[in-house]
């Protein structure tokens, strides 16, 4: 079997000259739209059930709390598909623009949405529209910045410019929790509406990077060829939909193990030891400083190594981790705490998203890249954003033991997928690029 990564001739296997510098573009816009996306999860967990809905059962607004920010979720295939229909048809780079300019300014709007108090059931419905908004642009987002990142890339180190856009994950969330742990000491409802607002001075500096990007070299060598098709969204969906489930596969241990950990365990340590909150809004602050780092080493790595072996390891952790993450924080001790928050999110989760980006948009060709890469990230983030809502209902049922079970039949999953996935970076592969880039030198 070819490798769908090979169909269509780089301009060169060194990449284009603008490799860097769109890598980097791709990773601060990527750090802007999942602040902004984070910033959501965040208040779901620490003030939305109790601002948008009725205070008469704390249990069922933290339900509905969680569940308006599963309706992002569930709008992000849409925006996935959009958006990948778009970047394959006409370009990468304007839905990057587009995504961008839409999330930034549903994020501002939810920083001047009235509360519950003030005009009762209209403040959860537009809650709601506004969340479905985000949803869509975020949906729209990864797979532009992911497929320039690797098509700019030189053939020999795609995992590690991949990994760049990728670690622009954990570099927005430290952002937002960073905010929301200075907004905490503020009064009253600045404590959530803060970090919502500032968020449009980091969309109006991503706006300004990406703006100055140029377009896919690999994109537009397939233009110039013919090779785009005329509606890669369905050509996707015919001819590459196994490839569609398995990154839906890959993608739920990673979406399951990051929300379970950064939302749920976070909204489940604050309502029971309350005192909590501000260390753990730092811990996951901390951790995802970490995870910066590890993402780009993971990235680097598999490009020595292969993409599985590291998707293998990160799966079997997430299994090995589901049962320790909560007897190490139900006591609240202080550093136990920090250190679940590190090892779930600055670890596992890191290793899992460092690995993703070359991983998943390997799984498809030039034409279909963008296109079927989104849709089934999108897939399994729509069902990630659940992760909350059903830990929730699992405890409610079994006790802590319930939220575990979740994370263990996630990364269950996940480890399947990468088990079922054939190598698209072998020993073969790697041997096959080093001896086309030596014959390369050898002519100049």
């Amino acid at each position: 079997m070819s490798n769908p990564a090979q169909t269509t001739p780089r301009t060169s296997l060194r990449g284009s000259p603008d490799r860097l510098k769109t890598s980097i573009a791709a990773g601060i816009g990527t750090s802007v739209e999942n602040y902004d996306f984070i910033a959501y999860g965040t208040a779901s967990a620490l003030y939305f059930g109790a601002v948008f809905f009725p205070e008469s059962d704390r249990f069922i607004g933290t339900l509905l709390s969680f569940a308006t920010l599963a309706v992002g979720f569930l709008m992000r295939p849409l925006g996935g598909a959009v958006g990948g229909y778009f970047a394959d048809r006409f370009g990468r780079k304007p839905v990057l623009v587009a995504a961008m300019l839409v999330m930034g300014g549903a994020t501002f709007l939810i920083g001047l949405l009235p509360t519950y108090a003030t005009v009762g059931v209209l403040a959860p419905i537009l809650l709601v529209i506004i969340r479905m908004i985000q949803g869509l642009a975020f949906g729209a987002e990864w797979g532009g910045a992911i497929t320039m990142a690797y098509e700019h890339a030189p053939a020999n180190r795609r995992g590690m410019y991949s990994a760049i856009p990728q670690a622009g994950n954990p570099l927005g969330i430290a952002l937002a929790s960073a905010m929301f742990v200075i907004s905490s000491g503020l009064e009253g409802d600045w404590q959530w509406r803060l970090p919502f607002l500032l968020s449009a001075v980091l969309v109006i500096v991503a706006l300004i990077v990406r703006s100055r990007l140029s377009e896919s070299p690999e994109f537009e060598a397939a233009k110039a060829s013919g090779e785009t098709v005329k509606n890669p969204f369905l050509s996707a969906i015919r001819n590459d939909w196994k490839s569609i489930l398995r990154v839906v596969s890959l993608r739920i241990v990673e979406s399951f193990t990051y929300y379970s950990t950064a939302t749920y365990l976070l909204s489940y340590l604050t309502e029971r030891h309350p005192d909590i909150r501000p260390l753990a809004l730092g811990a996951i602050t901390a951790a995802s400083i970490i995870a910066i780092f590890v993402t780009f080493t993971a990235g680097a790595i598999t490009d020595r190594i292969g993409r599985k072996p590291l998707y293998i390891g990160g799966s079997i952790a997430a299994m090995l981790f589901a049962f320790p993450m909560y007897l190490l924080t139900n006591d609240a001790v202080p550093a136990l705490v920090i250190l679940t928050f590190i090892i779930g999110i600055g670890v596992i989760h890191a290793t899992l998203t460092g690995t993703q980006g070359s991983l998943l948009t390997e799984q498809f060709g030039t034409s279909t890249r963008t296109s079927g890469a989104s849709l089934g990230y999108q897939i399994a983030a729509s069902i990630g954003g659940f992760a909350p809502f059903i830990a929730a209902l699992m405890v409610g049922l079994f006790g802590w033991p319930g939220a575990s079970l979740v994370v263990l039949l996630a990364a269950a999953i996940g480890l399947v997928g990468i088990l079922t996935t054939r190598e698209t970076w072998g020993r073969e592969q790697r041997e096959h690029v080093a001896t086309q880039l030596a014959e390369e030198d050898a002519r100049r």
